[in-house]
């Protein structure tokens, strides 16, 4: 990957809906070279899809509950029985196996405390937990897709697009 890649990737997280000839003419490429760079970016896997990012409010899942999951089972089979249930919830939207005092992290997003208790109820139904703990998330500061680019580049790089832009 080098410095034009970048500039497609950035362009890309902002808007995957731009017109290849637009990204080539920002990033000063013409049109084949630079659908060329997106094709292959896809092909290696760091372009993994393109979606479209919807406001939870307008789709009635406004309310995010960051759910901290112990468990006192570390056998593989109980860990594939787990990651298999929880990934049959459409309500989890992150899922993450965790270090330190919690083994799993969930997002989950619902429209109400109600809804948030009816997930908890087939959730625990399915799968035997030791421990769960919910935090409602009171107002949400920050939210990106995008993912920082700056380190993809070797430290000197950077720099120097930097200066560029």
């Amino acid at each position: 990957m080098d410095e034009m890649d970048v500039k497609i990737l950035r362009i890309l997280q902002q808007d995957c809906t731009r017109p290849v000839a637009d990204i080539g003419k920002e990033v000063g490429l013409s049109t084949t070279p630079c659908w060329r760079r997106v094709q292959k970016l896809e092909e290696a896997g760091v372009i993994q899809r393109r979606v479209a990012i919807l406001d939870a409010q307008q789709v009635n899942a406004g309310v995010t509950v960051f759910v901290s999951i112990k468990t006192d089972k570390h056998s593989l089979s109980w860990l594939e029985k787990f990651h298999s249930a929880v990934a049959e919830f459409p309500e989890v939207v992150e899922f993450y196996r965790m270090s330190g005092d919690i083994d799993y992290l969930l997002r989950v997003a619902v429209p109400d405390i109600a809804a948030y208790d009816a997930f908890y109820k087939k959730l625990i139904s399915r799968i035997d937990i030791a421990k769960v703990s919910s935090a409602f998330a009171m107002e949400q500061i920050k939210y990106t897709t995008a993912l920082p680019l700056q380190f993809v580049l070797p430290e000197g790089a950077e720099k120097q697009e930097r200066v560029e832009a």
